[in-house]
């Protein structure tokens, strides 16, 4: 990535527009409305326009708070809910550059930072040290998105506080080095938890993240699941079948099944529950199958503990008769 000629010209670049977030996003109906800038140009890293997806206008509004006045904003939310995509998909109408790392336990300090490695330049082997993502991001007009930042390692999370301040700076000690900040570089990251740690046993992974580093996140929005209406709309622009005159009632019922799932996992009769992302699963194997009951133990059933499968058996019939 470093290499691309495109991506290395970023450093010189900046938004060349301003938009105003009523006429650019008419189907969220913000309450406020301000100008954000914007690329007339696209490249590599612009995410791609998915018109079919559904944007939620308090998750949208604060993205576009972030963009706009360099606001950190953390996306917290249940699994499933389209926390990641979101940020992606506002990146994609504003044509602004987007990377996304997936802080997992195997992502290292000099995976983010940069590591010496050993090149052949004029037939001899030398010794470079190789920016990491991090750093390379902090310079171009990038919306570097952390993805997962509550599975994070601890020493990880402390090469991220710095980036988090105001100023942003990093700090390269193997370079002697401090990194200003692109003008345009903006920082999101998406999480399961608020910094809590797995405490409803579902996250398994995540970590208690130090409140300082909390307490630096300018603007922490939630996504969780939308209502019934909304979810619909997303499930049948997912899968066309269920837009079939035959199928009409068809993705109600998924969903209300759904969110019978979640009922019973808030009052925890259930180990696990259905998201979005689970619904359009179903769907998705009920096209390919032609047998709902059966796409349903694929997509969601077979999941579920043999004991809680009573319960859900009484959910379906509920919903589908």
């Amino acid at each position: 990535m470093q290499n691309s000629p495109e991506l290395a010209n970023l450093i010189d670049t900046k938004p060349d527009s301003l938009i105003s977030v009523k006429s650019a996003f008419p189907e969220c109906n913000f309450k406020c409305d301000f100008e954000v800038p914007s690329f007339s140009k696209t490249n590599e890293l612009v995410p791609t326009i998915d018109p079919t997806y559904q944007l939620d206008s308090d998750t949208t509004i604060s993205l576009l708070a972030g963009f706009r006045f360099n606001r950190r904003v953390l996306l917290q939310g249940m699994h499933g809910t389209g926390k990641s995509t979101h940020i992606e998909q506002v990146a994609a109408r504003l044509n602004w550059p987007c990377l996304r790392i997936n802080l997992d336990g195997q992502i290292t300090r000099m995976d983010l930072l940069g590591k010496d490695v050993i090149t052949i330049k004029d037939g001899q082997q030398v010794t470079d040290f190789q920016l990491g993502l991090i750093p390379w991001a902090l310079q171009r007009p990038v919306a570097l998105v952390l993805d997962e930042y509550d599975a994070g390692k601890p020493d990880v999370m402390f090469v991220i506080q710095r980036m988090l301040e105001r100023e942003g700076r990093l700090t390269l000690l193997d370079q002697n080095r401090v990194i200003e900040p692109h003008p345009y570089f903006r920082i999101f990251a998406t999480s399961n938890t608020v910094g809590l740690g797995n405490w409803n046993n579902i996250y398994h992974g995540t970590q208690l993240l130090n409140q300082g580093q909390m307490d630096r996140w300018d603007v922490v929005a939630a996504l969780n699941y939308l209502d019934p209406q909304a979810e619909e709309r997303i499930v049948k622009a997912k899968v066309s079948h269920l837009n079939l005159p035959e199928n009409a009632p068809l993705a109600s019922q998924m969903i209300a099944l759904a969110n019978l799932t979640r009922k019973g996992f808030a009052a925890g009769d259930l180990s696990t529950l259905m998201s979005t992302r689970t619904v359009i699963t179903w769907a998705e194997n009920w096209a390919i199958f032609g047998d709902l009951e059966f796409a349903f133990r694929l997509s969601f059933l077979n999941k579920c503990e043999l004991e809680e499968k009573r319960l859900i058996a009484e959910y379906y019939q509920r919903c589908f008769d």
